[in-house]
């Protein structure tokens, strides 16, 4: 009679390994991806009991691991392309793990009492059928925790019931893709109802959202006041529209709002109506950027300005629009110019306007162009590493400088030639904004693969040379994705997935608290006031002082995972992420303008 199994070491694993996977993330979400590392290593410690300690025959125990291997490579060519690229290619191999363990410590402990074919034959079966179950499946994408999307393959996706909608028309008829530089655009055309036809400000007429984070790129609203008492005066939603695929937020000029987006084949800078979101034009491009993690889309937010509108898309297709229509007055791929490599989450860069002159960053590599033709002005650094991070104009000790966070650190140049002013050296994976402290100190934050490693605060000086020293690093705020403000002496941003306010004199966290996810910020200065917009897509006041954590209001704004930054103008706020986008209509205290 053969030996029985010694199944107690695995029937026990495999109860800490689901614990931790599904435990952990419930209990404590802030720990989600220790709980999944715990499950790989308990998946390991399942291998090492079947290897040694299970007493099965050494022909089993040999052949179990090589049918599992087999059924995972053979499922990767059976599995949706979300699946396959998931987790930069790992994701199928990561999910196994548990779901393998389970499978072939169930089935032997089914088996318990039959014959050693029987378990063999319940062994393989519930292998091929564990593998199975992923070719059912298809992913959205992560959370910010790392947290998988899992839908069932059949079912269509945001984009899919898009595409299958009806198209509506736009107001002003989208002009023809480039197929080369392009000279000036043709008039705005005559429109077929002139009480729906928005009346473009004039060119010169400054955006009062011109570009990613604001005026000065830095999420900071001065001038408005806002109703702080959502239970009796809420956000009033004006319009809601789904929109296409994409982690743009909007530039707004007058009456229009311009964002990006992907519809099938086509990646397209798009302009809308602020109070109605009908559609005022579309300009489309025929390319298509997709990566598991974040999904398919452009990652940049255009710039308006001198009566065009600037785009980068998610494969460096850079274009130069009017802004009353789309007609496309140039176009470009800052790629291409620059020799520079996609990175694997895409181009995230957003241009920016320096007088005349638009300035783009591929993967870390910055470009410049004349604004008005296209043409080629000058290239930046070449050997500072990739980023997702955006160009930045600021002043510092008089001087105006163009900054640019890269894999090797922080470098400043200038606007005029791109040539190299200061560099500041701290490796790490870059996807935020530095923020300017005073005249001459900045806070930078740097990231790795896993996440945010802290936030550092330097000083530029420029009394015998350009240098720029490390003041203090804290681990205190430790953002991934989601940009910080600086405020009266404090600095406020997400520590992973919860808000954190940490000292700007030493770097110390002063509180920690409110769980939004990975979620966007702006800073309502003149009210000491953070409006919060979470990953989940609710909409939060949230009190900017360092006494402690305090959320004045919630409300709920937008379903889907929202990584997007939003948008206030006037008394106007905007939120999309690659679903849906909303506007609202926030309510003004007695009095106030």
């Amino acid at each position: 009679m053969p030996t029985p199994l010694r199944l107690w070491p695995g029937v026990a694993l495999v109860v800490l390994q689901w614990t931790l996977k599904v435990g952990v993330p419930l209990v404590a979400p802030d720990y989600a991806m220790f709980g999944l590392f715990g499950a790989i290593i308990c998946g390991l410690f399942v291998l090492l009991w079947w290897l040694f300690f299970s007493r099965a025959p050494w022909l089993e125990r040999i052949g179990v691991l090589a049918v599992m291997a087999v059924a995972v490579w053979a499922t990767y060519s059976l599995v949706d392309i979300s699946i396959a690229g998931g987790a930069m290619g790992n994701l199928l191999w990561i999910s196994s793990i548990p779901v393998l363990s389970l499978a072939l410590v169930a089935a032997c402990v089914v088996a318990r009492y039959k014959g050693v074919a029987t378990r063999r034959a319940l062994t393989a079966v519930a292998i091929v059928l564990a593998c199975g179950w992923f070719t059912l499946l298809r992913t959205g994408g992560v959370s910010g925790d790392g947290a998988g999307d899992f839908h069932w393959r059949w079912t269509p996706t945001p984009e899919q019931k898009l595409l299958a909608a009806a198209p509506e028309p736009p107001i002003v008829p989208p002009a023809p893709a480039p197929t080369a530089i392009t000279p000036a655009p043709t008039p705005l055309p005559p429109a077929a109802d002139t009480k729906t036809v928005i009346t473009p400000p004039a060119p010169s007429a400054p955006a009062e959202w011109p570009g990613f984070r604001g005026p000065s790129r830095d999420d900071v609203i001065r001038g408005l006041t806002i109703e702080t008492d959502w239970t009796s005066k809420p956000p009033v939603e004006m319009w809601r529209k789904p929109i296409g695929p994409g982690w743009s937020s909007f530039a707004v000029q007058g009456n229009q709002i311009f964002t990006q987006e992907q519809r099938g084949d086509d990646e397209i800078v798009s302009s809308y109506d602020i109070t109605t979101g009908a559609l005022v034009w579309m300009h489309k491009d025929r390319a298509r950027f997709y990566e598991s993690n974040a999904g398919p889309g452009p990652r940049g937010t255009p710039a308006v300005g001198l009566g065009r509108v600037y785009s980068v898309g998610a494969t460096g297709i850079l274009n130069a629009l009017d802004a009353r229509n789309g007609a496309v007055v140039w176009s470009r791929n800052a790629v291409t110019d620059t020799g520079a490599t996609i990175p694997g989450w895409g181009i995230a860069g957003s241009p920016i306007l320096a007088g005349d002159t638009v300035i783009v960053a591929a993967s870390g590599r910055l470009a410049a162009y004349d604004a008005a033709t296209g043409k080629p002005r000058w290239s930046g650094p070449t050997n500072r590493g990739g980023s997702y991070s955006s160009p930045h104009l600021m002043t510092i000790n008089g001087l105006e400088q163009l900054l640019m966070q890269s894999g090797a650190g922080l470098t400043s140049v200038s606007p005029v030639d791109g040539k190299v002013i200061w560099q500041h050296d701290w490796e790490g994976v870059p996807m935020l904004q530095p923020v300017r402290i005073g005249d001459a100190d900045l806070l930078v934050a740097a990231g790795d693969m896993m996440g945010g490693i802290g936030t550092r605060r330097i000083s530029v000086a420029s009394s015998s040379g350009w240098s720029a020293e490390e003041k203090w690093t804290s681990r205190g705020l430790k953002p991934y994705f989601s940009d910080i403000v600086a405020h009266s002496g404090y600095a406020y941003g997400f520590d992973g997935n919860i808000l954190s306010c940490i000292d700007l004199k030493d770097g110390a966290r002063k509180w920690k608290g409110g769980r939004y996810g990975s979620g966007q910020l702006v800073l309502l200065a003149d009210q000491d006031l953070l409006l919060v917009l979470a990953e989940e897509g609710d909409i939060a006041l949230v009190k900017a002082t360092p006494d402690g954590f305090t959320e004045v209001a919630r409300h709920p704004a937008i379903e889907g995972k929202t990584w997007n930054h939003l948008v206030v103008v006037r008394d106007v706020l905007l939120v999309r992420n690659g679903e849906e986008m909303v506007a609202f209509r926030i309510a003004r205290p007695s009095g106030s303008r």
